[in-house]
């Protein structure tokens, strides 16, 4: 039985220094340690043994036992160095090797501009001010004097959810929202995103940003109107700005105008980017309409206001001479680096 317990020694030794992981070792402890182990069977043999014979057998088991676990030890302690060192090989960074040059983003053009319209509206004492891109009909079209049977309402064709909720197609509604909830003075304005049944073309897009101002007050005049768009718009384009109103007509304002600014480029001569006319387009605007100050229990004997509303693309398109709207909304960065 000693020859015996010298060969399970001798072959436990041998097979875990060829042991190549944890498993294996592992797999060998069961081998010769296990309830069914080789080492295990011998000691089931102790029975058979005589009284002289047991405890010199019983000692050399208990020390091939031993000395199989402080092995076992051993070789998992080597096995664990030499993973770790495996593993910082191919962790290891070459500090002197050049680094890789990361894209930083910026702002869009878009975003970009609606941030310097902000701005220079919060120096004005306006309020920026948003609300839902889901919107009832009555806030988008009947609280702004625009019933269900008004032509307008052709000019204005959104998605629909059902009969009484939509995409809404301006910002107004927010303008309405606000009025309900807060008494004058008002001086807000209102960007979001807006949603019209329109096909996508250089200068047309079914979706696009629209930036709407309210104001209401005792004693707002066109005067008044007239005075803090110029303000605006100078400080958009330049103090050398030329501004002209030209009668319109909005459901929801009366009087209407539309803004024109001298084209930037040509100075009113006619060239390419005005169309030869020499004047641009900018923004719609008027008198707040007295039904629309009576919808939202406003007196319009007592209180006036004005309101306006500009189209963040077409404004960033003329400031930089873009010819297609597309172009904001297909993430292409060979355009978007320009800015």
């Amino acid at each position: 039985m000693k020859e015996k317990l010298e060969a399970i020694r001798a072959k436990a030794e041998h097979d875990l220094q060829e042991a190549k992981d944890k498993q294996a070792l592992e797999d060998l402890r069961i081998h010769y340690l296990g309830k069914k182990g080789e080492l295990t069977a011998i000691l089931k043999q102790m029975g058979k043994l005589s009284a002289e014979e047991r405890p010199a057998i019983g000692k050399m088991a208990n020390e091939i036992r031993t000395a199989i676990n402080s092995e076992l030890s051993k070789r998992a302690a080597q096995l664990k160095e030499a993973e770790t060192a495996k593993q910082l090989e191919s962790e290891k960074i070459d500090v002197t090797f050049p680094g890789k040059r990361r894209s930083i983003g910026h702002q869009h053009p878009l975003s970009k501009e609606l941030d310097e319209i902000k701005e220079i509206f919060v120096g004005l004492g306006f309020d920026i001010v948003s609300g839902p891109e889901v919107e009832y009909d009555y806030y988008n079209f009947e609280a702004l004097n625009i019933p269900k049977d008004h032509p307008a309402r052709d000019t204005q064709d959104t998605f629909y959810i059902n009969d009484n909720i939509l995409l809404r197609t301006q910002t107004s509604p927010v303008q309405v929202r606000v009025m309900e909830k807060q008494k004058p003075p008002i001086r807000i304005i209102s960007p979001g995103r807006v949603y019209r049944s329109d096909e996508v073309d250089a200068t047309h897009s079914p979706l696009f940003h629209q930036i709407e101002g309210l104001v209401v007050d005792k004693g707002i005049t066109f005067s008044n109107l007239k005075g803090t768009l110029e303000i605006i718009i100078k400080s958009m384009y330049g103090e050398d700005s030329v501004v002209r109103f030209r009668p319109h007509h909005f459901p929801f304002t009366e009087p209407s105008a539309e803004v024109d600014i001298q084209c930037f480029n040509c100075h009113g001569k006619g060239c390419r980017i005005c169309k030869g006319e020499g004047w641009i387009e900018l923004l719609g605007c008027g008198m707040v309409h007295p039904k629309v100050l009576s919808n939202c229990n406003i007196d319009p004997e007592i209180y006036s206001g004005f309101a306006f509303g500009m189209g963040l693309e077409r404004l960033v398109m003329r400031k930089y001479s873009i010819d297609d709207m597309r172009l904001f909304y297909e993430n292409d960065t060979r355009f978007l680096n320009q800015f």
